[in-house]
């Protein structure tokens, strides 16, 4: 009997270690551990990126970096991929993605999103040498890379429902795309400035990640306006409330302070923190 009451304790625990969290058990590991581990993507500028010494930066990092200080631990950064930090099972294995994850109703079922802490506007982007697409709507039916399930592909494919707060409604002017996914947004730049094209005919991301490509001397140039605008959130695995109080706590108090907006500032030289009109 006792020997049977080990094995089955000890496959209660294995149970409960496997699937997802509980109240308070994700918050209590990370109190214990003094450690918030955050999933970043090292291949997103300005938002999450490895510079020249191989630490990470950007505004991501940033906002991630503030929310375990004042959780009062210390920060590590972690880099699955984005299909496997969207589709939720993270087993432990990370605390929080600081990701710019925007909240779709899809993720809603596998992940929570305590706290959106900025808006960003999703545009297209062209090689310079491209004539023929002088709206977005013109890139109907060509070549666009994309970062694998991301809003964007979502977009593309005619099924992006955004359901949050300060979203404006949007059209799909984009029809019969001719769809290539990457696993991050940054090398379908990378096929786009070989040439018009090339490889890709448009690429289409967050238009900070197109500005910063443009600076780093990409010959791209953005097409006609936002085809929407992402509330971008912190989203972690569901089944801790706990953690979900707390991190909202935490992220209203760096709005109402002005930490979210200087950061925006910092990063992309404009306020992305208030919803877009």
């Amino acid at each position: 009997m006792r020997l049977r009451s080990i094995v089955l304790a000890a496959a209660a625990i294995g149970l409960l270690s496997s699937g997802p969290a509980f109240a308070g058990a994700v918050l209590d590991r990370i109190t214990q551990a003094k450690k918030l581990v955050m999933s970043t993507d090292p291949e997103y500028p300005p938002q999450s990126s490895l510079n020249a010494s191989n630490q990470f930066e950007g505004f991501d990092i940033d906002v991630g970096t503030e929310i375990a200080k004042r959780l009062g631990v210390s920060i590590e950064f972690v880099t699955p991929g984005w299909e496997t930090i969207v589709s939720g099972k993270w087993a432990g294995r990370w605390d929080v993605s600081v990701g710019s994850m925007t909240p779709t109703k899809p993720r809603a079922e596998v992940l929570d999103f305590p706290a959106i802490y900025y808006y960003t506007p999703a545009a297209l982007a062209v090689n310079t040498a491209n004539t023929t697409i002088k709206t977005p709507a013109d890139a109907s039916g060509k070549r666009i890379g994309v970062g694998a399930a991301t809003t964007y592909e979502n977009y593309l494919h005619g099924d992006l429902a955004i359901e949050a707060e300060g979203a404006p409604p949007f059209e799909f002017v984009i029809k019969d795309a001719k769809i290539q996914s990457y696993d991050t947004d940054v090398p379908a730049l990378d096929d786009l400035k070989l040439g018009d094209g090339t490889r890709l005919d448009a690429a289409m991301t967050a238009l900070p990640t197109i500005q910063a490509a443009i600076k780093n001397g990409y010959p791209l140039r953005v097409v006609g306006a936002p085809l929407y605008y992402e509330p971008l959130a912190v989203a972690i695995e569901k089944g801790d409330p706990e953690l979900k109080a707390k991190l909202a706590e935490i992220v209203k108090a760096m709005q109402d302070d002005g930490t979210l907006t200087s950061l925006s500032m910092k990063w992309y030289g404009v306020d992305l923190t208030k919803p877009a009109s």
